[in-house]
């Protein structure tokens, strides 16, 4: 995995590339799939690389992406959430559950 792609699209399709296909969001206190009605706690995923990206003109396009992987459930993916003023609070309470575990 490289330390940069570039912008935010480009690092998006360089991880898809680099094996982590899916686009994770989060529900209430879960991680779902693009077009899937599964969740997953996400005690059971760790953060593998942490990309931020600040825009050029306009702070409030400031965000962070997360590349996440989990080996219980074999699935790889990316979870996008804002930075500072854009952050979704929801997605970052699930973002501490992430941080720092080694699975």
């Amino acid at each position: 995995m490289k330390e940069s792609y570039g912008t935010l699209s480009q690092t998006i399709n360089g991880l898809k590339k680099d094996g982590y296909p899916i686009d994770f969001s989060v529900l209430k206190d879960n991680l779902v799939c693009q077009g899937n009605v599964d969740t997953f706690a996400p005690e059971d995923f760790k953060i593998d690389k942490t990309f931020r990206f600040e825009g050029a003109t306009n702070p409030g396009d400031e965000s962070i992406l997360y590349a996440i992987s989990s080996v219980k459930h074999d699935l790889k993916g990316i979870l996008i959430n804002g930075y500072g003023i854009s952050a979704d609070s929801n997605t970052n309470d699930v973002v501490l559950k992430l941080t720092n575990r080694d699975l």
